[in-house]
């Protein structure tokens, strides 16, 4: 596990987008893992720049989100989808058929959950993942529990992740009570995993998924596992880890 601390959020977004980037050079028909939420629109908006300065061309990458709320249509303006087209999609050269987001409407949510397990494989399998972590340590919609699912599937978000959640909406009644999502398994198998995390509400999650304790009740601690993951994170999400945690893996200021 190597971990990058930079010195604010501006940073911590130009770091991830320099790899996502290096990613796209050596591999133009890259499959990326993606995230919403606060966390990744900066690295969005210097992946903007960098294809407006003719920097990396995404037309032949491929894309999965993590998850998509259900009950949200994909024109909803607190849907994902909306969400990955306002703030990336719509402003780069990627093709529409090769961006997937879990479909929150459809008939049959096992099935669709079914389907989006395929749709990666049949892809390859995800080369590189984009995860942010939430207050509880949950990463996509995987919130703490006594189990973990290992494949997409349905979940109902906690009271933790709804009050996080609810200043995208009017109210938190209005935030929905379920999710699809990427599996901790899902995440798992990608080839590179690069975490971002900003601000004091995110340090105590990324203390204890550096701990490296693995917990279903930090579901970030499963990272641990994996072969290759970068957590850049800035001086704030960072102020909590313990100076004998940091000697343990490699630091990155």
């Amino acid at each position: 596990m190597k971990v990058i601390i930079t010195v604010n959020y501006e940073e911590m977004s130009k770091k991830a987008a320099e790899i996502v980037k290096k990613q796209i050079k050596e591999k133009p028909n890259t499959v990326l893992g993606l995230a919403t939420g606060s966390t990744p629109l900066g690295m969005y908006k210097h992946l903007i720049e960098m294809y407006k300065r003719g920097e990396i061309d995404f037309s032949n990458v491929i894309t999965f989100n993590l998850d998509e709320y259900i009950g949200l249509s994909p024109d909803h303006p607190q849907s994902y989808h909306y969400f990955m087209f306002h703030n990336f999609f719509n402003h780069i050269n990627i093709k529409k058929e090769n961006v997937h987001i879990p479909n929150g409407i459809a008939e049959d949510l096992e099935e669709e959950c079914r389907k989006y397990e395929e749709e990666i494989e049949k892809a390859g399998g995800i080369d590189l993942q984009i995860l942010g972590i939430g207050i509880n340590g949950h990463i996509g919609f995987n919130e703490p529990d006594e189990s973990i699912e290992t494949k997409t599937h349905v979940v109902t978000l906690t009271e933790k992740t709804i009050n996080a959640n609810k200043r995208f909406f009017k109210s938190a009644e209005e935030v929905p009570r379920k999710a699809i999502t990427m599996g901790l398994g899902s995440i798992m198998k990608a080839k590179k995993i690069v975490l971002l995390a900003s601000g004091k509400n995110k340090a105590e999650a990324i203390k204890e998924t550096i701990k490296g304790q693995l917990t279903t009740k930090v579901p970030a601690t499963v990272l641990a596992l994996h072969p290759d993951v970068t957590i850049i994170i800035d001086k704030e999400a960072a102020s909590l880890i313990p100076d004998e945690d940091l000697k343990e893996i490699e630091v990155i200021v």
